[in-house]
């Protein structure tokens, strides 16, 4: 037994001296620590990252001699040999360019952005940190080719390369993997789900159709958020802004925004980490009181008067066929229908401000546990993350998103070769509403709109026949109408708002209602490893959509809609060195999709890159990209007042089911006084709503177009794309141009059904040659719809985007970026058809600072200037005027406290704008913050 203990003991102490220590410390080559910096020994997993000063402390299992690796992103690779136990080193980072920096989203797998087949846009941990936007989600749209519209302070909606809404459901935003759009609607609610700021990697974003590896969503571009491994950054970090927003319409107000994070290694099979983030505000109030049909800016001139960010007086009717139906009832004077013109008139509605309070605010939180049972790279990940908060939505309606919440729950199997992972997407509505609606039902809750307008016309009546003029008797009429209102702040109003908001069913109240559901697993494998001829990917996805917002937003008022989408996909690289100054990087993709409602699609894509004399790359690339029809457009049901929105599925139409009253006219007719009609109408029995209007104005039938929109079905995309990275006297050039046409053009069409008679023109009324649907329409028996459909109009678009950056004055960072976006598109050929483009065709950006101006001081300024575009979406259209924007910032780093402090503004220059036609003027933003220990 002894001789066994001496046996053990002695293997012992060979163990101990098989510990190597190497300590030292990572700093720039300004001499200013880095922090964060990865020091790993090569050819294994063992490693160290260096702390807030620039140390790094490595205990190494094995003998000198062997050798360590120090990278940081944005520093040129620096390996040394280490010879002796214990041995101290210092390094110095040489600071590389924006061409060293590695990437992964453009080929799922890490290559040189210097290399990437395709465009590519990185914000890494050093632009994070130096952004002088608020916060780095904002300081995303400095990027070049990136647009952010700003919805509200809390949720802003990126996009890349044109066509978009705030619901932008062609824009992919995944984080760590996972798709964090909303269930129910199909599209991510900016941050709300996505990361801390302590806890970013990096940010990546790739433009354009990315179908060939990404599959159906990754259409118009996607964002990557990648995390901190707590087995690389551990420790305790965090960071707290506090300032105030200003904007004239809301004052100023207090802003508060704090993160931490938590990680910790266990061991070297063992971690875990946990995130959190609040945010608090005041929201960019809207006070756009202009008419949205352009006839007068105010109630005072014009009668049918519907205000942009006014509610409730989306309500009008003709007040000549009230006066008819008054007269025939013997409610009103004989004849006096004669004295009351023919001319539509609105009810009065409420301001924004009055049916919300503008609280912005966010709430989130992540937790991760990882496993490494073998100490390899072999790693299994289960991750969590909560989010819930209160925004405002621009939809086909505005919404106060109000206690939101969102819930991504994935459980991954991964190394460097492969992964395999499947996660699950829940929403819940809250106690979200419709503020269009709330408006609306405030109004019937005091008096039906039946009553008001019958007051209204019958005081038009009496004071014309006391002598009143036109003007004078409208006033008459809305004053007697009014009588009684609920008033802002009375308990009356109150409490018919309250009664509102918590009502899910839109004729009377204006709750928003969902449970929705997304189930995902995705897979991929790379054989590299294997074979070295080629690398050579293979991968998979598979969703299953569940909606369930009974009946509220969806046709599934029997029960939740599922349907699901599978894809297969696979790419091969090859390196060819045609001589020592010329390489040739080719890449070939492949992807076949099928939705169990469609037919299935292949995507291909080939890109080349020739990379001359290590400092010039030029590359080109044709690929091809597909878009599902999302959810909305497949399953939505929703009334929002001017119409209803009705989705193109093949079983959604007859699923709408509503019941109408009829005209005296169409009951008549019809022998029935209501009548069942479900949206079937809309595709195989309407007409072109801009063809009713003319029809109107004319009195001629010829005027009349079918409609008969099509069932909707998947988009394409074929984009060509060339581009040039490099280094030129200092100076990065990045620079893309490209063009994309698109097939069967997801859109919306509005077209107005009849509750009876045939667009054909054929049925008429009995005995006469009057044609029934002329009758429907001209009565009012009808139904405006906007239907979700595609176009074979020729839908094309181009664009270039050019960047260049460089150091001046021996460490001054100066960049500018320029960007141009076209529709090629003919709107006049096309009236009833919306692209809903909604992009500037000229921005340009510039920015200057200094992360060591002197020591541990530094500043940034960045400036953008949007060119005037025309915003069209399903709650308004209108232009938004050219707007330029200020950012800046100074920092200082205490080394001791392990601390930075930062004053920063956004909007300078206190020029308000705004990005989409309906939303709030965006104002300044004044903060101070520090962050601790954020490696």
């Amino acid at each position: 037994m002894k001789t066994i203990l001496k046996i053990l003991m002695l293997f012992c102490c060979a163990y101990s001296f098989a510990q190597t220590t190497v300590k030292g410390t990572v700093k720039d080559n300004n001499g200013q620590p880095l922090p964060g910096a990865n020091i790993i020994v090569v050819g294994t997993t063992t490693g160290a990252i260096s702390d807030f000063d620039g140390n790094f402390n490595l205990s190494v299992d094995q003998d000198p001699p062997f050798t360590i690796q120090v990278s940081s992103v944005g520093f040129q690779t620096v390996t040394q040999e280490v010879t002796t136990n214990p041995q101290t080193i210092d390094f110095i980072m040489k600071e590389g360019t924006e061409l060293d920096e590695v990437v992964i989203s453009a080929s799922r797998t890490p290559e040189r952005i210097f290399e990437s087949p395709v465009t590519v846009e990185r914000f890494g941990l050093k632009a994070i940190k130096n952004t002088a936007s608020a916060d780095f989600y904002d300081g995303l749209e400095n990027l070049k080719g990136v647009d952010i519209n700003t919805n509200s302070l809390t949720f802003k909606s990126i996009n890349t390369r044109g066509f978009a809404t705030f619901a932008n459901t062609r824009f992919m935003q995944l984080v760590d993997g996972m798709d964090n759009s909303a269930p129910a609607l199909n599209f991510p609610l900016g941050n709300l789900l996505g990361m801390t700021e302590t806890d970013i990697q990096s940010v990546e974003i790739l433009p354009g159709a990315a179908s060939a590896l990404y599959g159906a969503n990754a259409f118009n571009g996607i964002l990557f958020m990648r995390s901190k491994s707590p087995f690389d950054n551990d420790g305790i970090s965090g960071y707290v802004k506090r300032g105030i927003t200003s904007q004239e319409a809301a004052g100023n107000n207090d802003y508060t925004d704090l993160g931490i994070r938590m990680a910790h290694k266990f061991s070297d099979k063992f971690a875990a980490k946990v995130n959190f983030g609040y945010l608090k505000g005041t929201d960019w109030a809207a006070n756009n009181i202009t008419d949205k049909d352009m006839v007068g800016g105010t109630r005072a001139n014009n009668l049918n008067y519907d205000g942009l960010n006014v509610y409730g007086d989306e309500v009008s009717t003709n007040i000549n066929g009230v006066a008819q139906l008054l007269e025939g009832l013997g409610l009103a004077p004989p004849g006096s229908s004669t004295l009351v013109p023919s001319v539509d008139v609105s009810r009065t509605g409420y301001d924004e401000a009055d049916l919300t309070n503008y609280n912005a605010e966010s709430i989130k939180a992540d937790w991760g546990l990882y496993f490494r049972p073998w100490g390899d790279d072999f790693e299994i990940q289960y991750v969590g993350k909560v989010g819930s908060g209160n925004t405002i939505y621009q939809g086909a309606n505005r919404y106060n998103i109000k206690n939101f919440f969102l819930q991504q729950h994935k459980i991954e199997v991964r190394n460097d070769n492969f992964f395999l992972r499947g996660y699950v997407t829940e929403d819940k509505a809250g106690d979200s509403y419709d503020m269009v609606f709330t408006g609306i039902n405030i109004n019937r809750a005091w008096k039906d709109d039946e009553t008001w307008f019958g007051e209204y016309v019958a005081s038009y009546i009496g004071a014309t026949l006391g002598g009143a003029n036109d003007a004078q008797a409208h006033f008459a009429g809305r004053q007697a109408a009014d009588t009684g209102r609920f008033l802002p702040g009375t308990p009356q109003f109150q409490n018919a708002f309250n009664n509102s908001i918590n009502d899910p069913d839109l004729t009377t109240g204006s709750k928003f209602q969902d449970n929705s559901k997304i189930y995902h697993a995705d897979a991929n494998y790379n054989f590299t490893h294997l074979w070295d001829a080629v690398e050579l990917q293979v991968g998979g996805s598979y969703r299953r959509y569940e909606l369930n917002s009974f009946g509220t937003i969806y046709t599934d008022t029997d029960g939740p809609i599922d349907y699901s989408e599978v894809g297969v996909y696979t790419q091969a690289q090859k390196n060819l060195e045609i001589n020592e100054n010329l390489q040739l990087k080719l890449t070939g993709s492949i992807r076949y999709d099928k939705s169990e409602l469609f037919d299935g699609f292949f995507s291909p894509r080939l890109s080349a890159g020739l990379t001359v004399n290590e400092n010039h790359n030029i590359r080109a690339s044709f690929q091809t990209g597909f878009r599902n029809p999302t959810t909305q457009d497949l399953y939505i049901g929703l009334d929002v007042g001017r119409a209803i929105l009705i989705g193109g599925a093949s079983d959604n139409p007859a699923r709408d089911i509503r019941n109408y009253s009829l005209s005296a006219t169409g009951a008549a007719l019809l022998g029935q006084s209501n009548i069942d009609f479900d949206g079937q109408g809309a595709y195989n029995n309407s007409f072109l709503a801009s063809s009713v209007l003319a029809f109107a104005a004319s009195g001629n039938p010829a005027d009349l177009e079918i409609g008969n929109s099509g069932l909707v079905k998947p988009e394409q995309v074929t984009s060509y794309e060339v581009g040039y990275r490099g280094k030129v006297e200092g100076f990065v050039i990045d620079a893309s141009a490209y063009f994309n046409q698109y097939q069967d053009f997801l859109a919306n069409e509005t077209v107005i059904a009849p509750f009876y008679g045939d667009v054909q023109l054929t049925q008429t009324i009995p005995g006469t040659a009057t044609p029934l649907a002329l009758a429907a329409i001209a009565e009012g028996d009808s139904q405006v719809y906007q239907t979700y459909t595609n176009s074979d109009a020729d839908v094309n678009s181009y664009g270039a985007a050019i960047g260049v950056s460089t150091k001046i004055f021996n460490g001054f960072d100066i960049s500018a970026n320029y960007t141009y976006t076209k529709l090629d598109f003919d709107v006049l050929a096309n009236p009833d058809f919306r692209t809903n483009f909604n992009t500037p065709e000229h921005k340009f950006k510039a920015s200057f600072g200094n992360t060591s101006l002197f020591e541990n001081f530094g500043f940034n300024v960045a400036w953008r200037w949007s060119d005037n575009y025309f915003w069209e979406a399903s709650f308004g259209d209108g232009e938004v005027p050219a707007f330029h924007v200020l950012d800046a910032q100074i920092n200082y780093r205490i080394p001791s406290l392990k601390s930075t402090f930062k004053l920063g503004a956004t909007n300078l220059l206190q020029d308000e704008y705004f990005t989409a036609f309906g939303t709030g003027l965006v104002g300044s933003m004044y903060y101070a913050s520090i962050t601790i220990n954020n490696l």
